[in-house]
């Protein structure tokens, strides 16, 4: 039995980083659904208690809808009793204190007041406090972590111990869709001066970005950085060293291999999930034809501001990944009595979202000359109807996205991974 359960809902894209790390070290996991542990998978009713549980990133208040009271009293349960909690950006927002939180700390989250600050991705400077035994010999005074739209802690309470701070920006750091490094030096002030508008990320430096503190007899860990992140190798390797602090599985030396989503094999050759897989491949060649998407590298789009990127990305590697496994009974039984559905639902996204994109591509084009030529409120409705309103996911994406997470759950059920 595995020492780690992943908590799977709402997690999206960012559960499959975490299990593509484990998977690589050779790590047993089991991904865990919100009514699994409501009804006692935590307190080992049906095995052997975890050592750990970690929970990805993604919507936090999505994540604690999906546990309700129960799952979210049963989590509390289990780290007060001993057991280990590892939280990632959306799992970082659902352990903390306030609204949609378990109170694993003491801290809130604290909020942006400029919109802009939140859509802060790449690499960053931090400060580590190498005294704390979480922290690996590896990891010197400072280190390069990534990380990816975080939340941001509001300390609270002094019985919170910092391991990491940020500090500077680094070399692919981007503020929503503007690269920094790309700037011609004095740029963001000529901004500031000309137009009022304050793009540097200097807010963050000096803010915890990784924490720790105990709750009962157990320990809660929490990052705003993305330690999962493929290629990040002070990242991977703090990872590492924190799995084997808490479950003693020893990871291998070997870092998380690199991931290319489109090159990923075909193992599954389900007609429909091609045709899917298919279908989002012109899709994204569409955008990035009309420059509102592009890869950033091989596992994240980067896209323009206002383009549904996040939700473009998410299910396609959801796609990608599936098609990549090989199916069980179980994974094969659900898949038929939803690939009807699945393939209904995917041909009106494929259909909406081409329309979609093109549609704002040519109000972009036209907007100096006839600013009003392509409703905005159209182009509000049309992607409300595709992918819901952020942050919330919602729309043909939502349906789409909640059977193929289901179904990667069912995947990897019949064993530990």
């Amino acid at each position: 039995m595995s020492s780690i359960h992943i908590y799977w809902d709402e997690s999206h894209f960012w559960g499959l980083l975490m299990t593509r790390a484990l998977s690589a070290w050779g790590i047993p996991f089991r991904l865990v659904r919100g009514q699994e542990i409501a009804d006692g998978v935590l307190s080992g009713k049906s095995g052997v208690p975890p050592k750990l549980l970690i929970v990805p990133g993604g919507r936090a208040k999505g994540k604690a809808d999906r546990l309700g009271v129960t799952g979210m009293d049963k989590i509390c349960e289990f780290i007060h009793g001993g057991g280990q909690y590892l939280g990632f950006c959306g799992g970082t927002g659902l352990a903390l204190t306030g609204p949609y939180g378990l109170g694993l700390s003491p801290w809130t989250r604290d909020g942006y007041k400029n919109r802009l600050h939140h859509f802060l991705s790449g690499h960053v400077e931090t400060s580590i406090n190498t005294d704390h035994p979480l922290v690996p010999d590896s990891i010197g005074p400072t280190a390069q972590l990534p990380v990816w739209w975080p939340g941001r802690f509001a300390p609270k309470d002094n019985n919170v111990t910092v391991l990491a701070r940020y500090n500077t920006p680094g070399p692919d750091f981007w503020v929503a869709d503007i690269h920094l490094a790309t700037l011609p030096k004095g740029t963001m002030t000529d901004w500031e001066n000309l137009y009022g508008i304050h793009l540097r990320p200097d807010f963050i430096e000096g803010l915890p970005c990784i924490t720790t503190n105990r709750f009962g007899a157990g320990r809660v860990t929490l990052s705003y950085t993305h330690l999962e992140t493929p290629g990040s190798t002070q990242a991977n390797q703090w990872l590492a060293h924190i799995i084997a602090n808490a479950t003693g599985e020893t990871p291998t030396n070997a870092l998380p291999p690199a991931w290319d989503v489109s090159a990923r094999p075909i193992v599954w050759d389900d007609p429909i999930l091609l045709e899917a897989k298919a279908s989002m491949e012109k899709i994204i060649d569409t955008g990035v034809s009309h420059f509102l998407l592009f890869w950033r590298n091989p596992w994240l789009l980067g896209w323009r501001r206002g383009i549904p990127g996040a939700g473009i990305n998410a299910m396609y590697s959801l796609i990608c990944e599936s098609v990549a496994s090989t199916p069980n009974d179980e994974a094969r039984k659900y898949w038929k009595s939803k690939r009807d559905q699945f393939s209904v639902l995917m041909n009106l996204l494929s259909n909406g979202l081409t329309g979609y994109l093109l549609a704002e591509r040519l109000s972009m084009t036209v907007f100096h000359s006839d600013p009003d030529a392509v409703s905005k409120e159209g182009l509000k409705e049309q992607r409300r109807a595709l992918f819901g309103i952020p942050p919330e996911p919602g729309g043909l994406f939502a349906d789409l996205a909640a059977i193929l997470e289901e179904l990667y759950w069912r995947l990897n059920t019949t064993s530990d991974k």
